[in-house]
C-alpha cells in the first residue's frame, strides 16, 4: 500500500498489484515445456522403454521366475519374457537410479540458476511478485514437468511391454498372476512412488540453485551426492547412516512386485522423501527471501 504525492497534496493510497496467479503458472509451464532441454529430455524418457523392450524381446528366452537369490531390478528382468506388463515398473526402477533424478536436478537447475545466469531472475526479483510466490511458481514448473516425465515414460513403457513383449496380466516375482487391471493398479502404483522420489532430489536441487548462477554446478552437486549416498548405502558398517540416505528406500521398490506388497520399506521411503522435500524447500525459501537480486 503506497501514497503518491503531487503538489504538496497527498493522494488515496495505490495498492500495489499483483499478476494472477494462474497466469503465472501458465506463464512458467509454458516457459519450462518450451526448453529445449526439456522437450529432449521428455522424448529420452519415452525411448527409453522402448530401448529396453526392444532389447528384452531380442534376448528373451522364455523364463517367467527369478533365479535364486535375485535381488532388485535383476528380480524384475528375469521375468519380463512374455510379461509385458512388468516393463514399466522395470524401467522406472532402473531409471530412479540416476537417469529420472539426472532429469529432475537439470530442471531444479533451469528454474533458478539457469534464469539467474541470463540475468531475467533478477527481473523477477523485483518485479511486484512475491519471493515465495516466486519460488511457489517456480517449484510448480519442476513438480509439472517431473510428473510429466514419469507419466511419458509409465505410459510408453505399458504400450511397448504389450507390444514387445505380449501379455495382459502380470506374473509377480511372488509367483502369482495379476489380471490386467490390478497389474495396471501396481504400475501406477510404482510411477506414484518413483515420483516422489525425484521430487525430493529436485527439491534439494533447487535449493541449491536458489544458491549459484551455474546450472552444471548444481547438477554435479545432485548427481554427486546420490552417487555419494549410493556408494555409503552399499556398505553395511555404515548401516546405523543408511536411514539418512534418500537412495536407501530406492531398492525396495520391488516390493511393489510382490504378492502382497510388502509396505514397510516403501512407506520409510516415503516418509524420507517427505523429510528431503520440507528441508530442500525450507532452504530454497530462505535463500530466496535474503537474496539481494
Amino acid at each position: 500500500m503506497t501514497t503518491l504525492t503531487v503538489s504538496g497534496q497527498v493522494s488515496a493510497p495505490v495498492a500495489r498489484t499483483h499478476a494472477p496467479i494462474g497466469r503465472l503458472l501458465r506463464s512458467e509451464l509454458r516457459l519450462v515445456l518450451r526448453r529445449p532441454r526439456t522437450l529432449i529430455a521428455l522424448g529420452l524418457l519415452v525411448l527409453v522403454p522402448v530401448l529396453a523392450g526392444i532389447g528384452i524381446a531380442l534376448a528373451a528366452d522364455g523364463t517367467l521366475e527369478p533365479p535364486p537369490g535375485a535381488e532388485g531390478p535383476g528380480a524384475i528382468a528375469a521375468i519380463l519374457s512374455e510379461n509385458g506388463l512388468v516393463l514399466p515398473i522395470f524401467v522406472l526402477t532402473i531409471s530412479l537410479q540416476m537417469l529420472l533424478p539426472m532429469v529432475g536436478a537439470m530442471w531444479a537447475a533451469d528454474a533458478l540458476a539457469g534464469e539467474s545466469s541470463v540475468g531475467s531472475l533478477r527481473n523477477l526479483l523485483v518485479a511486484p511478485v512475491g519471493r515465495a510466490r516466486l519460488l511457489g511458481v517456480k517449484a510448480f514448473g519442476v513438480a509439472t514437468a517431473v510428473v510429466i516425465g514419469v507419466g511419458l515414460m509409465t505410459a510408453s513403457g505399458v504400450i511397448s511391454g504389450l507390444v514387445l513383449l505380449g501379455g495382459n496380466s502380470m506374473i509377480t516375482i511372488s509367483g502369482t498372476t495379476l489380471s490386467f487391471w490390478p497389474a495396471l493398479g501396481r504400475i501406477l502404483l510404482t510411477a506414484l512412488l518413483v515420483t516422489v522420489q525425484v521430487l525430493a532430489v529436485a527439491a534439494v536441487a533447487l535449493a541449491i540453485s536458489s544458491v549459484t548462477e551455474h546450472p552444471l554446478i548444481v547438477m554435479a552437486v545432485s548427481l554427486g551426492g546420490i552417487i555419494v549416498f549410493t556408494v555409503l548405502n552399499a556398505i553395511p558398517a555404515l548401516s546405523w547412516l543408511h536411514p539418512l540416505l534418500i537412495t536407501d528406500s530406492w531398492q525396495a521398490m520391488i516390493d511393489v512386485m510382490r504378492d502382497p506388497i510388502p509396505t514397510d520399506a516403501l512407506v520409510e521411503g516415503v516418509l524420507r522423501a517427505g523429510c528431503y522435500l520440507a528441508i530442500g524447500g525450507s532452504l530454497a525459501l530462505a535463500r530466496m527471501l535474503t537474496r539481494d537480486g
